[in-house]
């Protein structure tokens, strides 16, 4: 399978400094492993390669001393942990390592943030630098297709999604086949590792039900009543499901309450494909009654990763009023608002709505569709 080039490894070598934590944390065959895999390749410096769901790799760590840790790395000053969120109390670990032992540069990748966060946010407070990792994005795309290859891979991408080894796989079934497999293999072993985490299969129907309502607020009660849930049940699994980069959260934007909805949120998925899969449909785009759907949905995830790529200082929301004038997508950011309309089709493309204009009449305002959305993504 051909190697693409990831937008972060740019940056990647200026954030591995010494006495110090580069978290690298990306959803399950995002490419973290592969990305290690060619920085490494390319370093000079002496490094120790270890996989924290190898056995053997926890015992070692497992004794906290730091002459231990000294002996494990010899006159090497590189430590990799690859999936470090396996190693139990892995933050006291880190802690212990940068704290004690001169001029150690760590690198450790987690797919969970609910278990390599939480074990890592109070004992590396001021130590670690996080970085993200998504599924592949139009930005790295761009990098090796000029404007007719990526015109013709658009809908396939609204489809399927851009998981790195979708990309190896020639057909269409076989393409599908691997989503089936990602769900199956990584999505669940990810919730099932979760301790409180009882009944993955209603895990499974809430995203269903969220991936019918891409673009509309999503209603806790409602959700749970469907599921036959409560409302804390549903909000706890939204809450894993977003530290699994599945799914992405967008609150309501609103300085006016008693005209704006304000306390009302959207969900979107990390990826099309892994929506698509989940709902049993990868038809083509021609065939399908969710065209707007996949289209907002696809711009949000490539608009997510092109924020994170490019270091954007931003807060994301969506916009409506009581009387269902909306804005899909409102960014602050600069100290300024910017909405943002997406339509699949150009010929619906429309001016910003009436209460926008009136309420924030020096935002920017702009309708994203096929015929502009790569200045929007990349």
């Amino acid at each position: 399978m051909k190697y693409i080039a990831r937008e972060i490894e740019q940056g990647f070598d200026g954030c591995l400094q010494p006495n110090k934590v580069l978290v690298l944390m990306g959803a399950r065959r995002v490419g973290k492993t592969e990305l290690l895999k060619k920085r490494l390749a390319e370093t000079k410096e002496p490094y120790i390669l270890l996989n924290g769901e190898d056995a053997t790799t926890v015992s070692v760590l497992s004794k906290r001393t730091v002459e231990n840790y000294k002996r494990l790395l010899g006159d090497k000053k590189l430590l990799v942990i690859d999936e470090a969120q396996s190693v139990p109390k892995i933050g006291k670990i880190l802690k212990l390592m940068v704290d004690e032992i001169e001029g150690i540069k760590i690198i450790a990748t987690g797919s969970s943030v609910f278990d390599l966060e939480n074990v890592l946010g109070e004992p590396l407070t001021g130590r670690d630098t996080t970085i993200s990792l998504f599924p592949l994005s139009q930005m790295e795309f761009s990098k090796e297709e000029n404007l007719i290859e990526t015109a013709g891979k658009l809908d396939e991408r609204l489809i399927l999604g851009s998981y790195p080894e979708l990309q190896q796989y020639a057909g269409w079934d076989r393409k599908v086949k691997y989503l089936e497999r990602l769900i199956g293999s990584y999505l669940i072993r990810d919730l099932l590792s979760f301790e409180r985490l009882k009944r993955p299969d209603k895990v499974i129907g809430l995203l269903r039900l969220i991936a019918f309502q891409i673009g509309g607020e999503v209603s806790l009660p409602e959700l749970g009543t469907k599921l036959g849930i409560d409302k804390n049940t549903v909000e706890r699994y939204l809450d894993l499901l977003s530290k699994v980069f599945v799914l992405y959260k967008v609150n309501a934007y609103s300085r006016n309450p008693r005209k704006e909805i304000s306390k009302s949120s959207r969900w979107y998925f990390y990826d099309n494909g892994i929506r698509n899969a989940l709902i049993a449909n990868v038809n083509a785009m021609e065939l399908r009654n969710d065209q707007g759907q996949l289209w907002e949905n696809y711009l949000v995830s490539e608009r997510l990763k092109f924020q994170s790529y490019k270091s954007m200082l931003v807060n994301n929301y969506f916009w409506r009023t009581y009387s269902q004038q909306e804005v899909d997508w409102v960014e602050e950011r600069e100290g300024k608002i910017f909405g943002y309309e997406f339509k699949w089709n150009p010929k619906k493309a429309k001016s910003a709505p009436a209460a926008w204009k009136k309420m924030y009449p020096d935002a920017g305002f702009i309708t994203i569709h096929p015929g502009n959305y790569l200045d929007f993504i990349t």
